[in-house]
C-alpha cells in the first residue's frame, strides 16, 4: 500500500501544465446516455477469445458456446451490457484466406446482433494472447498491422448503433514502457476514429489494466473516450489456487476475506517457499476489507476526476474453485459497492468460466444466487 501511495504522490506532483491544458481543451464528449448503458455488466469469455479446445475457433463453437438463452438470462438478471472478448489473432489469420474475413465477421455479427437485440450494450474487447501483445510492445510492424486490422473492424461496425456498441482498444496491455504504450494506443485509437467517427472508444493503461496503472495514463487527444481499469486486488485472495500468475498461488486454498491473521498463517503452511509464505502471512496482517478496497478504487476515481474523463471497471472477480463462497461474495459486494459509490460502471469477470456468476451443465446455465445478490441484482423468477 505504501508503494502505491508514493506512486500516487509522484504522479500528482509530475502532472504537467500541458496535460492539464489538454484536459481543459478536450472536455469529454461521451454522451451520458452511453455511460448509462455501462453500469452493470458481465464478461462473455471463451467464446471468441481464450478458446483452448483442440478444435479451436470453429463454426460449431461460435454457434453453440453462448446462445440466445444465455443472453436472455443475462438480461433477466439485471445486467445492462456485456463485454465480448475477441481474439484478433485467428480473425487476422482468417483474413489471409479468400472470403475468410467475411466468414468470421458473419459469426461475430450474429453474436453482437443477438446481444443488441436483447436490449444489452456491447463492449467489443480486443483480447489477444500474450505473444501478440509482446510483439506490439517491441515491433512497429506489428502495431501497423493491428492498426490496419482495427480500422477494418471499426469500418465494418461503423453503421451499427454507437449508443450501444463500444470499441475497446486492447485487453490488459503488457507494456513495460508506458511512453511506448501511449504512442501505440494513440495510433490504434486514431485508426478506430478514422473508420468510426461517432463510436466511443475504451482505452486502458499500459500494464494489465491495473487500478494503480491507470493513474499514470495520459488521456488521449480524443474526447469520445472512456478509460478502463481492472480490479483484482489483492491477487493473493482473488487468484488463490490459480495455476497462472505467481507460482505460489496454486498452493492457496480457503484464504479468507476480509483478511484474518490466524487464517492467513494457517494457509501459509501449505506454501513450500519461505518468502512466499511471508506474502501470505502479510496478507493476513494488511487488513484487507471494505475500507482498504475503497482506498484502492478511490485513487482511480480521483485520477478520472482530475482529468475530467469517464472511467469504468470492466473486469473484477474471484477465482471460485478454491475460495469460500461467502468470502468471494463479500469481496464482490465490497468492490461493487465502492464502484457504485464513485459512479463507476462495472463488468464482472465472468459469465460461466472459473470466475463465473453462472455454471453451465449440458449447455444450460444456472445462476449462483449468492453471487447475484453480491452484485446488487435479483435472481430471475425462473432461476429461484
Amino acid at each position: 500500500m505504501i508503494r502505491k501511495w508514493i506512486a500516487v504522490l509522484i504522479f500528482l506532483a509530475s502532472v504537467s501544465s500541458a496535460q492539464a491544458q489538454t484536459a481543459a481543451q478536450l472536455p469529454t464528449s461521451v454522451p451520458a446516455s452511453r455511460l448509462a448503458h455501462l453500469r452493470r455488466g458481465i464478461n462473455l469469455s471463451e467464446w471468441f477469445a481464450q478458446v483452448y479446445d483442440p478444435k479451436g475457433y470453429t463454426k460449431e463453437h461460435f454457434q453453440t458456446w453462448s446462445t440466445s438463452a444465455d443472453i436472455a438470462l443475462i438480461k433477466s438478471a439485471g445486467f445492462d451490457h456485456v463485454r465480448l472478448s475477441v481474439n484478433p489473432q485467428p480473425m487476422m489469420e482468417a483474413g489471409e484466406r479468400r472470403d475468410g474475413a467475411a466468414e468470421y465477421f458473419g459469426y461475430l455479427d450474429a453474436a453482437v446482433k443477438m446481444i443488441l437485440d436483447a436490449g444489452l450494450a456491447v463492449e467489443l474487447d480486443m483480447h489477444p494472447e500474450s505473444n501478440f501483445k509482446a510483439r506490439l510492445a517491441k515491433e512497429d510492424d506489428a502495431v501497423e498491422r493491428f492498426a490496419d486490422f482495427w480500422r477494418m473492424v471499426a469500418q465494418h461496425y461503423s453503421s451499427w448503433d454507437p449508443e450501444r456498441l463500444f470499441f475497446e482498444i486492447l485487453n490488459e496491455p503488457e507494456f513495460q514502457d508506458p511512453y511506448r504504450w501511449y504512442g501505440v494506443e494513440a495510433k490504434l485509437a486514431a485508426a478506430i476514429r478514422q473508420a468510426a467517427p461517432g463510436h466511443t472508444i475504451l482505452a486502458p493503461g499500459a500494464r494489465w489494466d491495473d487500478d494503480d496503472d491507470v493513474i499514470f495514463l495520459e488521456p488521449l487527444r480524443d474526447p469520445n473516450v472512456i478509460y478502463v481499469f481492472h480490479f483484482y486486488e489483492p491477487h493473493i485472495f482473488t487468484h488463490q489456487g490459480a495455476t497462472w500468475g505467481d507460482y505460489y498461488w496454486h498452493w492457496l486454498k480457503g484464504l479468507h476475506y476480509p483478511s484474518q491473521p490466524e487464517n492467513a498463517a494457517q494457509v501459509a503452511t501449505l506454501v513450500p517457499e519461505a518468502l512466499d509464505r511471508l506474502y501470505v502471512i502479510r496478507y493476513g496482517q494488511d487488513h484487507w476489507d471494505a475500507s482498504r478496497i475503497e482506498a484502492e478504487i478511490n485513487q482511480a476515481a480521483e485520477w478520472a476526476t482530475h482529468n475530467g474523463v469517464p472511467l469504468v471497471c470492466n473486469e473484477f472477480g474471484v477465482y471460485r474453485n478454491f475460495s469460500e463462497p461467502q468470502d468471494r461474495a463479500a469481496w464482490l459486494k465490497d468492490v461493487r459497492t465502492s464502484l457504485d459509490r464513485h459512479h463507476i460502471g462495472w463488468a464482472m469477470w465472468d459469465y460461466s468460466g472459473d470466475f463465473g456468476v453462472a455454471a453451465k451443465k449440458d449447455g444450460k446455465a444456472a445462476l449462483d444466487e449468492v453471487t447475484v445478490r453480491a452484485l446488487g441484482l435479483n435472481m430471475p423468477v425462473g432461476q429461484r
